[in-house]
């Protein structure tokens, strides 16, 4: 039934835009908090709405993230914030200070998952506009595990708190939940991060041993509870020891199409004596973005170095006709100058497949480093983003040294 209503919200909205403003419409800029509903209660995010002359443009906020929506398209009372290489949107009536509408992002076909949305103009606070000093400060490193009906994840938890306001994220061996932004209440804390895609709500309070309880909140309906204990050494397993060679291999083969249907293999003359670096991605997968984000502007100012970079894309479909056009859209988003192929799809298991040499395909973003010589160096599982402030500064600094040492060889 939620599907059907969403579905036709969307028919009511549908009109060929322009991608600026009509004559008449109005759009106040400046910040609004926006609330997305799920199980969970609100998920709030910032949303901060520019304009130049007649054209629109929106940030999702994030703590120190600004997330470009690819467009802002006004029509009468009707807006359309859209985050293309997603496939997603929100669509909402325009009332004064309020938006009205909702969010929805395309699964397969018509399937969509969608939440109701909620914005009002001119209101800065996350979850709460009290100053009332907290109960609790939770700044720190926190040894944290998920778990969900079936499984449970360990993962590290880093907050910084100034005051009822916190932000912070959650580092798992296959990414990070990227930029988390909230308030501290009392003794209890509330996070949730937007990213066109991914929507997380977090809640936990202090018990009297001082670890953190809570629940964790993802999309229409994912739910896993987490606990959390103040560690300051607390750390993952390493990166670089999670996805590996099978006994008596060596180097990685494949032959992928690229998005004219034209084979890519490491065979080919612009890898031959060449550092080359496999990235394993997925034009749906937001850790994946930071990381491409991180090495569409690396490779530019390296590639004359004698280094490549080759994109192995695994998306909900292997067909190219479904699948092109979001990588397209990927590539244009980051201006990406390396080749990315068309791998497989993004199930792991069958991913895994596709690379028999490797034990596994353990989670998206993988990055494989490959020196001169064709042999693997390192397989790098997940990416350390932008979120997670000095952990990926380490990342940085550690990726940069070892492609340094294979050049130089």
């Amino acid at each position: 039934m939620k599907k059907n209503v969403a579905l036709l919200l969307a028919i009511l909205f549908w009109a060929p835009f322009a991608g600026v403003a009509q004559s008449g419409s109005t759009l106040k800029t400046g910040v609004w908090r926006a609330v997305l509903k799920n199980k969970g209660g609100e998920l709030p995010f910032g949303l901060e709405v520019t304009q130049t002359g007649s054209t629109y443009t929106a940030f999702a906020l994030n703590g120190a993230e600004r997330l470009r929506f690819d467009s802002v398209t006004l029509k009468g009372d009707s807006v359309r914030f859209a985050i293309d290489i997603f496939e997603a949107e929100i669509r909402a009536k325009v009332d004064g200070n309020t938006l009205r509408g909702f969010w929805r992002r395309r699964r397969t076909g018509t399937n969509y998952t969608s939440l109701p949305f909620e914005a009002q103009h001119g209101v800065t606070y996350r979850f709460t506009g009290s100053t009332e000093t907290p109960k609790i400060n939770v700044t720190g490193t926190w040894a944290t595990t998920f778990r969900s009906e079936t499984d449970s994840t360990v993962s590290v938890g880093i907050f910084e708190q100034k005051g009822n306001k916190l932000t912070g994220t959650f580092l798992t061996t296959t990414g990070d939940y990227r930029y988390l932004e909230g308030n501290v209440v009392g003794d209890s804390l509330l996070l949730s991060t937007f990213d066109g895609t991914h929507l997380y709500l977090f809640k936990a309070r202090r018990k009297p041993d001082n670890t953190l309880v809570g629940g964790y909140w993802s999309g229409e309906s994912g739910y896993e509870s987490w606990t959390a204990r103040f560690d300051p050494k607390a750390k993952l397993p390493d990166a670089t020891s999670l996805t590996y060679l099978k006994p008596g291999y060596k180097t990685i083969a494949f032959t992928f199409p690229d998005l004219k249907g034209k084979p890519v293999s490491l065979t080919d003359a612009r890898f031959k004596n060449k550092v080359v670096v496999v990235q394993i991605l997925g034009s749906w997968c937001p850790n994946c973005m930071d990381e491409t984000n991180f090495l569409s502007p690396w490779y530019k100012k390296n590639k004359n170095r004698g280094v490549e970079i080759v994109g192995l894309a695994y998306e909900k479909s292997a067909e190219l006709a479904e699948s092109a056009p979001k990588i397209q859209r990927m590539i244009d988003r980051f201006k990406i100058d390396y080749p990315v192929v068309l791998a497989g799809t993004n199930v792991k298991s069958e991913a895994s497949k596709t690379l028999p040499m490797l034990n596994q395909v353990v989670g998206f973003p993988t990055m494989i480093v490959i020196d001169k010589k064709g042999t693997v160096r390192q397989i790098h599982t997940g990416f350390t983003g932008p979120g997670t402030g000095n952990y990926y500064d380490a990342f940085v600094e550690e990726y940069n040294r070892l492609i340094d040492k294979l050049v130089k060889e």
